[in-house]
């Protein structure tokens, strides 16, 4: 399928772009990322996780669910992440003790498992929105109203005609 990404209605309207959307295809658009956002009721983190992990997984998990970005099934793309970076983690320690003089064959190999670790690492963390960059995507755009300060005008009450025409008088 050729093509964007589809995007969120939440970011499309954050962005003033729909424009070209009908009332119904908002409301389809709605009911239809309703039901596919997913249940947070099983967020566990999976057994094969060490205890370390675990505890990162958990940490992960309750901000992710904070962004309302993240459900049940997001639970192994994280776990892998989890154990990816675990695994980055210690082969950089090992790859900081080892001298390429020694063994230059051993040095290269773990370098590649190093960049290969690290790519992963990488991908997971933009799938699941742990990148500024992923959250950008993600997180809806402020409108000029949302930024504007409120002034006394914004909070007395609005005659008939100002409710009806805005301040199109």
């Amino acid at each position: 399928m050729a093509g964007r990404n589809k995007q969120p209605l939440s970011v499309i309207q954050g962005k003033g772009r729909s424009n070209h959307l009908t009332k119904d295809e908002i409301k389809k658009r709605q009911e239809h990322e309703e039901r596919i956002r997913g249940h947070t009721d099983k967020v566990d983190p999976p057994s094969y996780l060490l205890k370390s992990q675990k505890d990162e997984f958990e940490k992960l998990a309750v901000e992710l669910m904070r962004l309302n970005i993240f459900s049940n099934l997001d639970v192994d793309s994280l776990a892998r992440y989890v154990d990816s970076k675990d695994q980055y983690i210690k082969l950089v320690r090992v790859l900081r003790k080892t001298k390429p003089a020694d063994d230059f064959d051993l040095y290269s190999k773990m370098q590649r498992s190093k960049n290969l670790l690290f790519n992963e690492c990488r991908s997971a963390a933009n799938d699941l929105g742990l990148t500024i960059t992923s959250r950008l995507k993600l997180v809806i755009p402020k409108t000029d109203e949302d930024t504007t300060p409120k002034t006394d005008e914004d909070t007395t009450p609005k005659t008939e005609a100002e409710k009806r025409f805005n301040g199109r008088l």
